[in-house]
């Protein structure tokens, strides 16, 4: 049966460390493993927009030797409403694997359920596993470990970023904090998740309101757009709701002096994380972005060796 990556804990520890050391391999040397050389070809479906999670699977199936097979999904027949399984079973016949930006997790685990080459979660409303990949790598390059870091998450804490980091980082044995206001925090079952990890890595995670105390010492801090896709209806009220949650010079004020920030992009500026972080010496943003690249790679080599 092929290995799928559908949620952040479906690696072990040390699975997951193994990924991003292949990851590092290919920032040193982009050619480092031509696993689909052929080429062989990968669908990438999309049922979202997207600007980074498009063009770093497109160029990393590219220089991993294959043919990156990009598919919207409006174009096709499942937009028409032919099932997923059907799609599936018709897409494994010809591809290598499979990458979807989708929306619900459980479409996603019902083509998992029935392809015989690995299914890649490349964004779902649950989760966001392979952003996760690059922002352990680009801290892991500037920090030199993961392990006993304290890595704070700010803002719309019920979403799938929000549970990637809880999943993810509690895997690296890191100090998780998720920050947001009541009502807009991680799924129950999901933080349950992370503290099952947690005890196994030498982690933690920390679910709270109270963004002083989410930003104090922290090492790493990471938000999101508070705006998400779909969400444009809502954007005056949650600029409200979100405010105490910016990342801005007075958050960096409270954390490690050394501390660096991530942002998956885009970012607006003045609103979840200001001009002067984001661009500033601290951001390791454009490095965190470049990293979708090579850790996706890296994914894409290591799920085709499993199979």
């Amino acid at each position: 049966m092929p290995r799928h990556f559908l949620r952040d804990d479906d690696l072990s520890p040390a699975e997951q460390n193994e990924i991003l050391n292949l990851a590092d391999s290919f920032a040193g040397d982009r050619s480092y493993a031509r696993p689909l050389e052929g080429p062989r070809s990968v669908a990438v479906i999309f049922d979202k927009p997207s600007t980074r999670t498009r063009v770093s699977f497109s160029v990393g199936i590219a220089e991993l030797g294959g043919y990156p097979l990009v598919i919207d999904s409006g174009s096709t027949q499942m937009g028409r409403g032919e099932s997923i399984e059907d799609t599936t079973r018709v897409l494994e016949r010809m591809v290598s694997a499979i990458v979807w930006r989708t929306f619900e997790q459980s479409a996603m685990e019902a083509m998992a359920g029935v392809s015989s080459v690995p299914v890649v979660n490349a964004l779902t409303d649950d989760f966001h596993p392979c952003q996760l990949l690059a922002d352990l790598q680009a801290v892991r390059q500037h920090k030199g470990r993961l392990a006993g870091l304290t890595m704070t998450y700010l803002g719309d804490a019920a979403n799938n970023l929000a549970h990637s980091y809880l999943l993810a980082g509690t895997t690296a044995g890191m100090h998780v904090r998720i920050a947001g206001p009541p009502h807009h925090l991680p799924r129950a079952d999901i933080v349950a998740d992370a503290e099952r990890i947690a005890a196994g890595t030498g982690g933690s995670l920390m679910v709270t309101s109270n963004a002083v105390e989410a930003f104090t010492r922290a090492d790493v801090l990471a938000t999101d757009t508070w705006v998400s896709m779909g969400q444009e209806d809502e954007a005056a009220q949650r600029q409200q709701l979100f405010g105490a949650y910016s990342i801005d010079s007075a958050a960096m004020s409270l954390a490690a002096d050394d501390a660096v920030v991530l942002h998956c992009l885009p970012a607006y500026r003045g609103k979840e994380i200001a001009a002067d972080v984001i661009d500033g010496p601290q951001s390791i943003v454009w490095d965190e972005a470049e990293d979708r690249l090579h850790s996706q790679k890296a994914l894409l080599t290591w799920l085709l060796r499993q199979g």
